[in-house]
């Protein structure tokens, strides 16, 4: 069975960081159903969500997808952008080690958030979370695993996978505002709506997609490319700045 790795919701997400939206109200334990009926979407789409450990002091701990990034049998373990991050990534490192071969980046900061993976490709958004530097250290250590790395630049939205992710087998969904498709070769673009912005973020599981409800005619065209949908209320986590992939690291 595939694996999922979560990380259960802190009581603290309401003082999470923020960079393109407004602070809102959040209600935590509303978060946390939220975030479980994510895992058991994931556990209903064929995988074993496997928790990482529980940081209850970490603010944006649950987007674990910001911590590592998994490639085959390997995990490349980040450097979030965000400093309040700083510990998480050990905590992440613990919970993979079993499963992976640990790689650890030294220079820049890099979010998981902005690496976007097809086939053998890494496109990397350049953001106010990954620099240069970090893309730099990513390319060194997944060369020799087989993968080539893409800068994206990107300015309007937090991470390359807010504006940008890829639905098998060929579906590109973006927002044309935040990103031009012509960058993500052999792909076949889907714009969202014009006004569903937030809505490019969808989550591969298995022959499944996960997604955000709020962006009802998207996701109608995604079903009309013959996609199983299931849309989810996120709107708790969605004030923290998320979509779905932030909440979970799911292997090739």
């Amino acid at each position: 069975m595939p694996l999922a790795f979560t990380r259960k919701v802190s009581p603290r997400i309401v003082d999470c960081a923020l960079t393109h939206v407004d602070r809102q109200a959040i209600d935590a334990d509303r978060a946390i159903a939220q975030h479980a009926a994510y895992e058991q979407a994931l556990r209903e789409a064929g995988f074993d969500v496997v928790r990482l450990p529980y940081l209850a002091e970490d603010p944006d701990a649950v987007f674990v997808e910001d911590t590592a990034i998994l490639l085959g049998g390997h995990a490349v373990i980040t450097r979030p952008g965000a400093a309040s991050r700083a510990d998480e990534v050990d905590s992440t490192a613990t919970g993979l080690e079993p499963y992976f071969a640990i790689h650890r980046l030294t220079e820049g900061t890099l979010d998981g958030g902005d690496v976007l993976k097809i086939g053998d490709t890494l496109y990397v958004g350049q953001s106010s979370r990954t620099d240069e530097a970090g893309t730099t250290a990513l390319q060194a250590i997944v060369t020799a695993l087989g993968y080539r790395v893409v800068p994206v630049e990107v300015g309007r939205c937090l991470h390359l996978k807010t504006a940008v992710t890829f639905a098998a087998p060929n579906t590109l969904l973006f927002n044309p505002d935040w990103v031009d498709p012509a960058i993500f070769e052999g792909t076949d673009p889907l714009p969202v709506a014009t006004d569903e912005p937030w809505g490019a973020n969808v989550v591969q599981a298995g022959k499944r997609l996960i997604y955000a409800a709020g962006s009802p005619k998207t996701a109608d065209r995604l079903g009309q490319r013959g996609f199983d949908v299931v849309q989810l209320d996120l709107s708790e986590l969605q004030k923290a700045e998320a979509g779905g992939t932030c909440m979970s690291l799911i292997g090739d």
